[in-house]
């Protein structure tokens, strides 16, 4: 299994030199991705234009969205951004989309909250024509466009990750919950006679280090406060010791788990180097 790591992009008042700097030392790190989540109404960074950053300073790690929630963008945009950070990269982007669950991103997009799941499904049926007729350009660099990973826990998910997609992307949370959502997603995938199996990506979230937790979970607390009690539950899970990320690490790889993302709660540098340490020494 390969371990990628978020961009801090994500966290309320990080400053963007740090968030160039974290993708910079990526190349010389254990990690084998950059990754970046999505929201609209938070102070967070946009996600494919700090993957596009990413890319400038950057020449082997692989960018990763996980995930951009696509009906909050209009289809050709969508397209277009992600054939240009694409090509920027050499190939290097994973697009993984879903739909999203807060409403008050929508409501700043001007998008219909209740026909979310309709427009993603129309979204991921004509990307790949998009980018295959080259009448949107930049010509990405893989054919037939950037990998592609669906994101969700309905029915409709895993049906569009079979039917659209490269492969599937869990949200988070402990290695039994993303072993279930494996089985759910490679099943899908073989309903839809889809030759070979579905990529598999989780991912968590950690802060290490002497008074991180509670900051770290402060955080998600905030971020996912749309949950409701729920965001309790999400902060318990955040990984905050060496000996957790290692277990973390090893449950997801022992449920198939093929790019494990840990995405930083707080936005330091030391954070960085500190999972770097870890990932060294497995």
């Amino acid at each position: 299994m390969r371990v990628g790591i978020g961009l801090p992009g994500g966290v309320p008042g990080v400053d963007g030199s740090m968030v160039i700097e974290w993708a910079r030392k990526a190349d010389d790190s254990p990690f084998t991705s950059l990754a970046v989540v999505d929201r609209y109404v938070y102070d967070s960074y946009e996600a494919l234009t700090s993957l596009a950053a990413a890319a400038a300073v950057t020449t082997r790690v692989k960018l990763a969205t996980t995930i951009v929630i696509g009906p909050l963008r209009n289809t050709a945009t969508l397209a277009k951004t992600a054939a240009t950070v694409d090509a920027l990269s050499g190939g290097r982007l994973v697009l993984g989309m879903a739909v999203g669950a807060r409403e008050d991103d929508y409501q700043a997009a001007n998008i219909d909250y209740r026909q979310r799941g309709k427009i993603f499904t129309q979204q991921l049926a004509a990307l790949r024509g998009l980018w295959e007729s080259g009448t949107i350009g930049p010509r990405p660099v893989r054919k037939g466009g950037p990998e592609i990973l669906v994101g969700g826990l309905s029915d409709q998910a895993y049906m569009r990750a079979a039917r659209y997609a490269d492969g599937y992307v869990h949200g988070g949370g402990p290695p039994r919950a993303f072993a279930r959502a494996a089985d759910r997603a490679r099943a899908a995938w073989r309903d839809a006679g889809r030759p070979g199996l579905p990529q598999l990506w989780g991912q968590g979230y950690f802060a290490l280090g002497e008074g991180a937790a509670a900051r770290g979970i402060a955080y998600l607390k905030d971020y996912y406060a749309f949950t409701g009690p729920f965001a309790d539950r999400i902060a318990a899970g955040l990984l905050t010791t060496t000996q957790s990320v290692i277990q973390y690490i090893s449950g997801y790889e022992e449920a198939g788990c093929g790019e494990l993302v840990l995405l930083p709660a707080i936005a330091e540098p030391s954070q960085f180097d500190r999972l770097a340490e870890v990932c060294r020494s497995l």
